[in-house]
C-alpha cells in the first residue's frame, strides 16, 4: 500500500520545516519524513546566526515568536591578531543590518510545534532508502518496516549526504577547503560582547555566543584530527593562546558539553531540480560554516520553493517551479564566494607570502571604509 500526500518533504531541518509550514498555511497537504528521532532533532546543536532575510521570512509567516522573544540582536564583530584588536560595527555599515542570534535547535523546536499545530504530519526515525523523482515517491524504513509514500511533488531537504541529493543527475561541484575546525560548545557565559575572530600562527580561533549560558568556540585543527584527543584542558589552553588572553583578558571557562570535527567543504549541485523533485538546504548546496550562511540559505530556498509550489498547485502555473534552479543557484554561489573569502581571511598557511597577504587583508578591513561596507553587506546578507 502506498500513502499519498500533495507535497512530500524529506528532512526536518530548517528548510523542510519552513517549507512545510508555509505550505500548510496555504492549506496544502504535506508529510515530512525525517531519519532522526524527535529527541535527536530537538537537541542537535547547529548554527544560530539568522540574517535579516531569514528573520523576515519567519516573522512574516508567523514562525518567529520564539526568535522575537528570546533572540538577541548582534551587530558587532571583532578581529584579533598580531597587530592588536579592532571591532566592526556592521550595523552601521553596508545596509545597516544585524544578525539575530537564536540557537538552531530552538528554532527547529518552534517550527515543529507550529507545523503540527497547522495540521502537518512528521514521521521521525524514518530512513529513506529509495527515491523516484518522476513519481515523487520515496521508500523508507522505520520500526514498522518498509513503507512507500508519494506526492505530487517531492522536496529533498535531507542534507548533502541524503538520498534525495543522489537522485538528481548531473554534476556536483565540490571543493575541500583543506581546513578543519574543532567545534566546541562550552557551558560558560560569553567572554566578550562581540563575535570574535582570532588569527594566530597556531591557527584560527573563534568565539560566538549562543545563549547567556552557552558559548560556541572554534579551533582550527589539522585535517583528520580526533575530537576526543582534545581534552577540556587542552581546548582551553589553545583558546587562551590563540585568543591572546595575556593581552586582552581571560576567558570565562566552563565544562565542555560538545566537541566535534567540522571539515570545511562545499558541494553544490549544478541543477537542484529533476522531474517532480526539488532540493533545498544543504541538499541543494553545502556551504562551509565560515560565514554562517547554511541555515539562512535553507530558509530562503524554502520560501522560494513554497511560493513556486503554491503557484503550481493553486494557480496551475508551473513556470516558477521550472525556474527554481535559475532563481536559487546564483544566490548560493554568492554565499559560497563570501564563505571562501572568509576562509582565506581567517586561516593560517605555512608560508610567509600568504601570512603577509592575510595581514594586508586585515589591515584593509580595519582601515578602508569601502572594504568595511563590502564586508558588512555580504556578512549579513545573501
Amino acid at each position: 500500500m502506498v500513502d499519498h500526500t500533495t507535497v512530500l518533504i524529506a528532512g526536518a531541518g530548517p528548510a523542510g520545516l519552513v517549507l512545510g509550514n508555509l505550505l500548510r498555511a496555504e492549506g496544502i497537504d504535506t508529510l515530512v519524513v525525517e531519519r532522526a528521532s524527535w529527541e535527536q532533532v530537538r537537541t542537535r546543536a547547529r548554527a544560530g546566526f539568522l540574517g535579516p532575510n531569514s528573520a523576515r521570512v519567519l516573522t512574516e509567516h508567523g514562525l518567529g515568536a520564539g526568535m522575537l522573544h528570546k533572540g538577541l540582536e548582534h551587530g558587532v564583530c571583532a578581529f584579533r591578531g598580531e597587530d592588536g584588536e579592532f571591532e566592526l560595527d556592521y550595523s552601521r555599515l553596508g545596509r545597516g543590518e544585524v544578525h539575530t542570534v537564536y540557537p538552531q535547535q530552538d528554532l527547529v523546536a518552534d517550527l515543529v510545534a507550529e507545523y503540527l499545530d497547522r495540521g502537518g504530519e512528521i514521521r521521525f526515525g524514518a530512513t529513506v532508502t529509495g527515491v523516484d523523482p518522476g513519481t515523487a515517491t520515496i521508500r523508507y524504513r522505520d520500526e514498522q518496516g518498509e513503507s512507500v509514500v508519494s506526492g505530487r511533488f517531492l522536496a529533498g531537504c535531507d542534507g548533502s549526504g541524503g538520498v534525495t541529493r543522489q537522485a538528481v543527475p548531473g554534476r556536483r561541484i565540490t571543493q575541500d577547503h583543506g581546513v578543519s575546525w574543532l567545534a566546541v560548545l562550552a557551558e560558560a557565559p560569553q567572554s566578550m560582547a562581540a563575535v570574535t575572530y582570532a588569527i594566530h600562527d597556531d591557527g584560527f580561533a573563534g568565539h560566538m555566543a549562543r545563549s547567556p549560558e552557552v558559548t560556541r568556540y572554534y579551533l582550527q585543527v589539522p585535517p583528520g584530527d580526533d575530537a576526543e584527543a582534545w581534552t577540556g584542558e587542552r581546548i582551553w589552553a589553545a583558546l587562551d593562546t590563540r585568543m591572546r588572553v595575556d593581552e586582552f583578558g581571560q576567558l570565562k571557562q566552563g565544562p565542555i558539553i560538545d566537541r566535534r570535527i567540522v571539515r570545511l567543504r562545499s558541494d553544490v549541485a549544478a541543477e537542484i531540480q529533476h522531474d517532480r523533485l526539488f532540493l533545498a538546504g544543504d541538499a541543494a548546496g553545502l556551504i562551509s560554516p565560515s560565514a554562517a550562511k547554511g541555515a539562512n540559505l535553507a530558509i530562503m530556498e524554502a520560501e522560494t520553493l513554497a511560493s513556486a509550489l503554491v503557484s503550481a498547485l493553486r494557480h496551475d502555473d508551473e513556470r516558477p517551479l521550472a525556474a527554481y534552479s535559475r532563481t536559487c543557484l546564483p544566490r548560493v554561489w554568492r554565499a559560497q564566494e563570501f564563505s571562501r573569502w572568509m576562509i582565506d581571511l581567517l586561516h593560517t598557511q605555512d608560508d610567509d607570502f600568504h601570512r603577509a597577504l592575510r595581514r594586508a587583508r586585515l589591515h584593509s578591513l580595519r582601515d578602508c571604509h569601502a572594504h568595511q561596507n563590502f564586508f558588512a553587506e555580504h556578512y549579513v546578507g545573501i
